[in-house]
């Protein structure tokens, strides 16, 4: 009986165990959305977009294509870039700065608000982790191209790349985009043409 009455009061004078340190501590985003795409992935995600096209010029057309060890790698860091990126988008944070409402507001409006996006979200937290999965594998698959240096799947890589971007554009940003949806843009810059008659001398980068 005594043995017995010992046995949990030894038991229960162990220490638990402590929990494991966060050794990375907490992710505070900095920017929003809209601003970590401008400033990071998109930029990043150029290097693959420019990496393989043709430009005409007064000589003709001009292929281009990675030919140096230069080029390939200025591709990978765009592929790494892109593939550790896209997994900021998973840290909570806004979809636009403060006091940016996107083009939500007016009978023409042909973007979501901030707050309608977060909604869809949170809605569909599978979607949204899908996407940025899938914006992620794109960028495995050029990391792959990268290392066989295989030009001819580098074209189809980037296709892939503007449908998985297009495609989380058209779900979260633009509310059905459709023919109405591209009138409603277009009056958009009309209007914004007329208002800045300097916008309309612009040059707008083609991918």
């Amino acid at each position: 009986m005594v043995l017995g009455a010992l046995i949990p009061a030894c038991s229960s004078s162990k220490p638990a165990p402590a929990p494991p340190p966060a050794l990375w501590g907490e992710f505070k985003p900095v920017v929003s959305v809209r601003e970590l795409m401008k400033y990071m992935i998109d930029p990043v995600s150029d290097n693959i977009f420019n990496a393989v096209g043709t430009v005409v010029t007064k000589n003709g057309m001009v292929d281009t294509v990675p030919t140096t060890d230069e080029d390939w790698e200025k591709i990978q860091i765009g592929a790494v870039s892109l593939a550790e990126g896209a997994y900021l988008l998973k840290v909570p944070r806004p979809f636009t700065p403060p006091g940016d409402l996107n083009n939500s507001t007016g009978p023409d409006a042909v973007e979501l608000s901030p707050t309608a996006i977060t909604a869809k979200v949170e809605r569909d937290l599978v979607e949204w982790n899908a996407r940025i999965e899938a914006l992620r594998n794109v960028a495995l698959e050029v990391l792959d191209i990268v290392k066989r240096k295989d030009v001819n799947e580098l074209s189809g890589a980037g296709e892939d790349l503007d449908r998985v971007c297009e495609a989380c554009h058209r779900s979260y940003w633009y509310p059905g985009e459709d023919a109405g949806f591209y009138q409603k843009l277009n009056r958009r810059l009309q209007e914004f043409r007329q208002q800045s008659p300097a916008a309309g001398r612009t040059g707008t980068k083609q991918k």
